[in-house]
């Protein structure tokens, strides 16, 4: 009898827990659907940002990446890509003692024929990073993660601009 009431117990957190999930509007991500059939992609073919939001479009399978703005039915044009480490706090001795660092993407998305879908737009992440004279290699290994992790979600922020682009708007 004890072991059936633990597995009653049991299986009542689960449905309420699931229960709970769903009312608070939580969802897996899915593919994302783009509210046109291809795009031309502004950035150097050197850009970590650029290749990885490359993969992210192409595995959604709907959309093309063209190599030409001509054959393109949106243009996403890069006005401005940076990354910064500026300092946060000294220590007593007027060491740094922390930075923050700064990833600060500027663009919009155009037809070829100038019109704007999505006017100049600016996204920036930061992050505190912690510093310690004794781990300057940890620390720089670190700040790649970091940044990795910024352009990662800045990739997936510009997904979610792109998939609920007005198509219709007029200049």
């Amino acid at each position: 009898m004890r072991v059936n009431l633990s597995k009653s117990i049991q299986f009542a957190s689960l449905f309420v827990l699931v229960l709970m999930l769903s009312a608070c509007g939580f969802a897996m991500r899915g593919a994302v659907s783009f509210p046109f059939k291809s795009i031309y992609l502004g950035f150097s073919d050197s850009s970590p940002l650029g290749g990885e939001l490359k993969r992210n479009i192409r595995a959604n399978g709907e959309t093309a990446i063209v190599s030409k703005q001509d054959d393109a039915e949106v243009i996403l044009d890069v006005l401005s890509e940076s990354r910064e480490k500026v300092i946060l706090s000294l220590n007593s001795q007027g060491r740094v003692r922390e930075y923050n660092l700064l990833y600060t993407l500027r663009f919009r998305v155009r037809d070829k024929a100038g019109r704007e879908f999505l006017e100049p737009t600016e996204i920036s992440l930061k992050r505190n990073i912690t510093f310690n004279e004794t781990q300057v290699l940890a620390k720089e290994a670190e700040e790649v993660v970091l940044y990795r992790d910024m352009q990662t979600d800045l990739v997936q922020q510009i997904m979610r601009r792109l998939a609920v682009l007005n198509m219709s708007k007029q200049e």
